[in-house]
């Protein structure tokens, strides 16, 4: 049998919003499997469904440059939030969304790149790190481009002109008018940035998670010991639902929940005067996927004091 920890047991109970001892039933019944857990305990009814949030552990800075039907958006991490608000790194993550633009999203390749003012943005960035006193690295990048058309970008938590926390892209295929698009783009983005889409539409759903849905709601429909018939209709009938959560054309608009973000775009084709079709969107969260490693600072101060 596995070694189920307090701390196995919290961040289920984190993930799940179920009750400890059911979180504890769960992980002893998949031998500490944090996601087959989930699983359980979702076709037990005992939890909503999972969203991997996941501990935000990388602190830095999104930059986002925009050229047009062009957009790029950046990921430039640091050791302390404290250096999100240095003047000296903001131009620095500034700069190399801009060499972005051109040199697209390889990472090798923007590195390689040089930097606004002169030098290889790998120089540049090595020359911040022992200036500012801190490890930095460009975590990642993504580029979108349109034509004709616009991509829009939205950055919440600014800190600073295209920096800030979150950072979104979204690109619109249209003969319209820019400015009307870009607004149009803009308002999908903040969207974007507020829903946290999986996917543009169902056909961009990893199939994996597909399957992983359609289990979860075979079971918890099987378990209700209804006809195999009634069981499929109220499985897809689930799926379709799911789709609507997690997909950003069929999510309910920010702005006008009465819409779907679908019927927003077509709706706004009269004010645009040409049909649009909104082909992708980017959204980067600061720290995503990253853990930081959790410390007991009471701790680390009784040691330096030698206590």
């Amino acid at each position: 049998m596995a070694n189920i920890t307090a701390g196995m047991v919290k961040e289920l109970r984190d993930k799940t919003g179920a009750g400890m001892m059911d979180c504890k039933a769960a992980l002893n019944e998949v031998e500490g499997d944090i996601e087959a857990a989930i699983d359980w305990l979702r076709k037990k009814g005992l939890a909503k469904a999972a969203k991997k949030a996941g501990r935000v552990a990388a602190e830095g800075l999104i930059g986002v440059a925009i050229d047009g039907g062009k957009g790029v958006v950046v990921e430039v991490n640091s050791e302390t939030d404290f250096v999100a608000r240095n003047e000296q790194f903001q131009q620095l993550v500034r700069g190399i969304a801009t060499v972005a633009l051109t040199a697209g999203a390889d990472i090798e390749a923007i590195k390689a790149s040089t930097f606004p003012g002169g030098g290889k943005v790998e120089e540049v960035l090595s020359s911040a790190v022992a200036t500012i006193g801190e490890h930095m690295t460009l975590r990642r990048a993504a580029a979108l481009e349109v034509s004709p058309g616009v991509v829009g970008s939205y950055v919440h938590g600014s800190v600073g002109d295209g920096l800030g926390k979150i950072g979104v892209l979204v690109a619109l295929e249209s003969a319209g008018k820019p400015d009307e698009l870009a607004a149009l783009g803009r308002q999908i983005a903040m969207h974007v940035a507020a829903a946290n889409p999986q996917a543009l539409d169902a056909a961009g759903i990893d199939p994996e998670v597909v399957a992983r849905e359609r289990g979860v709601l075979f079971e918890k429909a099987k378990a209700s010991g209804k006809p195999d018939n009634v069981v499929e209709k109220i499985v897809e009938s689930g799926l379709k639902t799911f789709y609507k959560e997690v997909t950003l054309l069929e999510q309910p608009f920010i702005h006008e929940p009465s819409k779907t973000v679908a019927q927003a775009v077509k709706e706004s084709e009269g004010k645009v005067g040409a049909p649009i079709k909104l082909v992708a969107f980017v959204r980067f969260g600061l720290g995503e996927g990253v853990e930081k490693q959790e410390s007991d600072f009471a701790a680390e101060v009784a040691a330096a004091a030698g206590v």
